[in-house]
């Protein structure tokens, strides 16, 4: 049997996780009272392997009931029920605009604001964030991104360190990016504007690809970037940072730095523990002056 406990913050994607695990082969119950838990998982292992996969979701509406998990677990190691936990994350700023965009209140908001609810749930679940095997940050991850990320973890048996990586190349000429983790500029490049066959063309291809990377000064660069990268990657993990943003700019976000991000793309995906994505943020941005 494998038992996999769905948590984490209110707005941050249970419900939407519970339909992804049971596409993927789970038996799923959402909100199951936390007293019957212990008789809910003995049923389960009594039914003989009628269902092997099974994840309960669990969250702060089950209020003072919620101290009795710690307990539960314990219980489950002693008879050896393995089961694991993950935990569900997002900003405040993410999760705020998910409850305005649905307008829902927070269960724990009442009448109040509903920051003052996340606050709230945060210190109450906090001691299970401690216990999770597994915390996914939803703030950035499209549908399909978290279905990828679930597949990794319980479909494919994949490593996975709980940090989800996402490469983005922008143009300075717009602005960094406000959520950049590491922010590396790339304007001492060969710059394809300069060549009129390639200024309407982006880093996506090939021609571009070969120009910016001519002369060995970018090879040079991605391999101290990688090398870097390989050394903090590891102590974010052991930090407990979940979300990991690089930036890669160059001016206008359209040539040198998508070449660049593709390269270290390439090179991160490799890391099959790792969430990752890539987003090139101005590629499609105003195609005159500078790029």
């Amino acid at each position: 049997m494998k038992l996999v406990i769905v948590t984490g913050m209110s707005g941050a994607g249970k419900t939407v996780a519970l339909k992804i695990m049971e596409d993927i082969g789970y038996y799923c119950v959402d909100n199951l009272p936390i007293p019957l838990m212990e008789k809910f998982a003995q049923l389960i292992l009594d039914s003989q392997g009628q269902h092997s996969h099974v994840a309960l979701g669990i969250d702060i509406r089950s209020g003072e009931d919620l101290s009795m998990i710690g307990q539960i677990f314990e219980s489950w190691r002693q008879l050896s029920i393995p089961y694991e936990v993950l935990f569900l994350e997002a900003s405040d700023q993410i999760l705020i605009k998910r409850y305005k965009e649905t307008r829902r209140s927070h269960p724990l908001s009442g009448s109040g604001r509903i920051d003052q609810g996340i606050a709230k749930e945060r210190e109450r679940l906090a001691f299970l964030k401690k216990m999770a095997d597994f915390i996914l940050d939803t703030s950035k991850l499209l549908t399909k991104e978290l279905r990828q990320e679930l597949e990794k973890i319980f479909l494919e048996n994949g490593d996975f360190d709980n940090l989800f990586v996402t490469v983005l190349s922008f143009g300075f000429k717009y602005g960094i990016p406000s959520d950049a983790d590491l922010v590396f500029d790339v304007r001492f490049l060969p710059n394809p504007y300069y060549v009129e066959e390639l200024r309407a063309r982006t880093g996506e291809e090939k021609e571009v690809q070969d120009y910016v990377m001519q002369g060995g000064t970018a090879e040079k660069f991605l391999a101290k970037l990688t090398d870097m990268l390989d050394f903090l990657i590891p102590n974010y993990v052991l930090e407990g940072k979940n979300q990991l943003v690089i930036g890669i700019g160059c001016t206008g976000g359209k040539h040198r730095s998508v070449t660049i991000a593709d390269a270290l793309y390439g090179y991160l995906r490799e890391r099959k523990e790792l969430g990752l994505k890539i987003e090139h943020r101005d590629i499609d941005n105003d195609n005159k002056g500078k790029k």
